[in-house]
């Protein structure tokens, strides 16, 4: 059972849930939604299902991040790695006015980086010498800091430098003549993520009562791509040890086991799958007393 937010979509259909919906349920004024393995859930009808014996398999690749750099420098030479080569690629169909355009951001964001270096430096100069001037001290041989020389200017472009790229990018993957290599010579492929270190990364849990039922707080630690599901576990203190709860594909995940008359201590414990199969490590085992 997982609470029903205003921007919930239904994992199952993949749209917005229904006023109607069969599986709603109300406990103590908070909403929630069934799930396929909860007791009184309703199936909806005809989910996309699609059959095993009907859909190709498709080859495993690792998830990449984004090829874009984030940081300045790193952008700007990203930016000309490409004006430097993208003329060797004809067949990408790109327009002269494209290219051009291209080449002037390039060049224009590199100048701005080189202005505001020199602004840096003065900055950081005139600092130094107003401490100086007010607190006392050693001036440097040189005396007060002298004028700056800027780079030489450069035709500037319109705001949008990274949008119009990443516009540009898509036209250009999108070509048939687009292949890794040619992306990896214009410098737009970015590299495979590794993912976690599986030896010792593994889920981290938080126990939270709401609505009187244990609200089990857990998320993908930033590693979605490379895990499908977690499974959680629970010892609720009657002799049998952890058994599974359930095996959650969204966060977080309501306990809808009723709380006892008595107090009673419940520990769970998580660990993530990818695929069928068990990955990463246990969770450390956290606990909550239930029960009056």
């Amino acid at each position: 059972m997982k609470p029903l937010l205003w921007d919930s979509i239904n994992p199952i259909t993949s749209t917005a849930f229904l006023w109607d919906d069969p599986n709603y349920r109300e406990i103590d004024d908070l909403w929630f939604y069934l799930e396929p393995h909860d007791e009184g859930f309703v199936p909806y009808a005809n989910p996309a299902t699609p059959s095993d014996n009907t859909q190709p398999k498709r080859k495993k690749h690792m998830p990449k991040s984004d090829y874009l750099k984030k940081k300045d420098a790193e952008l700007s030479a990203q930016l000309t790695t490409f004006r430097l080569n993208i003329g060797n690629y004809p067949a990408l169909g790109l327009t002269a006015a494209q290219i051009t355009s291209q080449a002037n951001d390039a060049l224009y964001f590199a100048h701005v980086l080189a202005c505001q270096d020199v602004c840096s430096n003065c900055s950081q100069q005139w600092t130094a010498w107003k401490d100086i001037m007010r607190d006392g001290g050693a001036p440097p041989a040189s005396g007060a800091p002298g004028e700056h020389t800027f780079p030489p200017t450069v035709a500037p472009v319109a705001p949008g430098i990274v949008a119009r790229f990443r516009a540009l990018v898509a036209l250009v993957k999108a070509s048939p003549a687009y292949n890794t290599a040619i992306g990896e010579a214009l410098g737009i492929e970015a590299p495979e993520q590794t993912g976690p270190d599986f030896t010792s990364f593994g889920p981290q849990l938080e126990l939270v009562m709401q609505g009187g039922l244990v609200f089990i707080l857990w998320s993908w630690l930033g590693q979605r791509a490379f895990l499908s599901q977690i499974e959680i576990c629970v010892d609720r203190g009657d002799g049998k040890g952890f058994v599974f709860l359930a095996a959650d594909t969204t966060p977080n995940y309501l306990d809808t086991t009723p709380i006892p008359a008595t107090p009673a201590k419940w520990a769970y414990k998580a660990i993530y799958h990818l695929g069928d199969q068990r990955i990463g490590q246990w969770s450390p085992v956290v606990s909550i007393t239930v029960g009056a």
